[in-house]
């Protein structure tokens, strides 16, 4: 009786996400129509590109839109490990059965004293909700390695780190998922993996690091937190326009490069903010690592100056780890995550068509989701702050000692 009592609560979680994958794979693969335009595109057009020109044995040297570390091109040649399936088909089953080891993670992270089945919910409950876009862009892979770090950063620290350093070498974010963690152990074994993968790329394919370049040159997305400035501007007689440009849609016109700037000064400030609180952290617990890696994500991610919506699967997978920890101080951010993910879909790909715009609808849309993220990096920040940097009442006194003080019949005395 207690056997089956303990196995319901894990078949009511398979349920749900059976349910709702099964909905992802029917629009991915066009059975059900999903609103708005085609997302599945990257995949069976720009990916396939992609693996082909991969295939040779070198990176796309002359594609602009390639704007990803070397260790991406394993996703875009990973349809090959079904070759009795269509390229895109075999992407879209490979993004579905990533997603399950991200929910065995989760669930197996959530069992044990101090910890929560809400995480895996989390994920559950919060990739559906940004539609085929999940399956249809090779986030939610990278946000495995990501997730399987932080699983792993208490008990197997090197290997924490080693993911890391591999992530960093899919999609760069993952670096992040190291800030709150301790020891020199998983940022030498980071470190040491990320220069492995690095040299084994850069020594057996030509044009590993050209991405570096593109990069350079993007602009400031339409979705941006940034580009709100000029979706209001364009209705008071700004002159620019929104083009397809390095592979996004994105502003361009006068005043772009200060806004785009201003962003990076943005990230560059968060950066020494993350830098100031681990300096000033003196509080680690089992928990703190998970939280510190959703605060840097969110608040790389806000002032970015770009915010596509397959971002939002980073922030969705943090959040479900944190949520694994009953202590976890990151239960509002976590939700104000979920909701700013229901706008999203709204916004891409529902009504992009009013995004892209500038049409009030859009921009009300818009706006609510980044504020959103904003309110959620806000709260993040402030929590982790109080959590583990702000000196309690009892460390204040500690430090100083107090003014006076005569002991008593009933304090032991202290031996010399």
């Amino acid at each position: 009786m207690e056997t089956t009592d303990a196995r319901r609560p894990a078949a009511r979680l398979l349920t749900a996400w059976g349910a709702t994958r099964l909905v992802l794979l029917l629009f991915v693969l066009k059975v059900l129509v999903f609103p708005g335009p085609d997302v599945t595109s990257d995949v069976s057009v720009i990916y396939r590109d992609w693996a082909d020109v991969l295939r040779t044995g070198t990176f796309p040297l002359n594609d602009v839109t390639w704007q990803y570390p070397p260790a991406a091109a394993l996703a875009m040649l990973s349809p090959g490990l079904l070759p009795f399936l269509e390229y895109a088909t075999a992407f879209f089953v490979l993004a579905c059965v990533t997603d399950l080891a991200v929910l065995a993670l989760l669930w197996h992270a959530g069992r044990g004293s101090g910890r929560s089945p809400r995480g895996a919910w989390v994920w559950v409950a919060g990739v559906p909700l940004l539609g085929p876009t999940v399956y249809a862009r090779y986030d939610v892979m990278v946000t495995a390695v990501a997730v399987a770090a932080l699983l792993a950063a208490g008990r197997h620290p090197r290997l924490a780190g080693a993911l890391a350093g591999f992530g960093a070498l899919l999609k760069v974010w993952p670096a992040l998922v190291l800030v709150g963690m301790r020891g020199r152990g998983p940022w030498a074994a980071a470190a040491v993996a990320a220069a492995v993968s690095a040299v084994l790329f850069a020594v057996s394919m030509p044009g590993a690091f050209a991405f570096l370049t593109f990069q350079r040159e993007r602009g400031t997305e339409v979705e941006s937190l940034g580009a709100l400035v000029f979706h209001v501007a364009r209705h008071f007689g700004w002159d620019g326009e929104v083009l397809l440009h390095y592979g996004s849609v994105e502003f361009l016109g006068p005043h772009v490069g200060a806004v785009s700037t201003a962003a990076l000064v943005l990230s560059a400030l968060s950066f020494g903010w993350l830098l100031l609180w681990r300096l000033a952290a003196s509080r680690f617990a089992a928990h703190t690592a998970a939280d510190a890696a959703f605060v840097a994500v969110l608040v790389f991610t806000v002032t970015s100056r770009v915010i596509s919506p397959q971002y939002m699967v980073w922030l969705i997978g943090l959040a479900a780890v944190c949520r694994c920890f009953r202590a976890s101080r990151m239960r509002v951010p976590a939700a104000l995550v979920l909701a700013a993910s229901l706008v999203t879909v709204l916004e891409f790909p529902v009504l992009f068509g009013y995004v892209v715009a500038s049409d009030p609808l859009g921009v009300a849309l818009l706006a609510l989701r980044n504020g959103l993220l904003v309110a959620a990096a806000l709260l993040a920040a402030r929590a982790l702050w109080r959590d583990t940097a702000a000196r309690t009442a009892r460390e204040r006194t500690v430090s100083t000692g107090p003014l006076s003080r005569t002991p008593s019949a009933d304090t032991p005395a202290t031996a010399p």
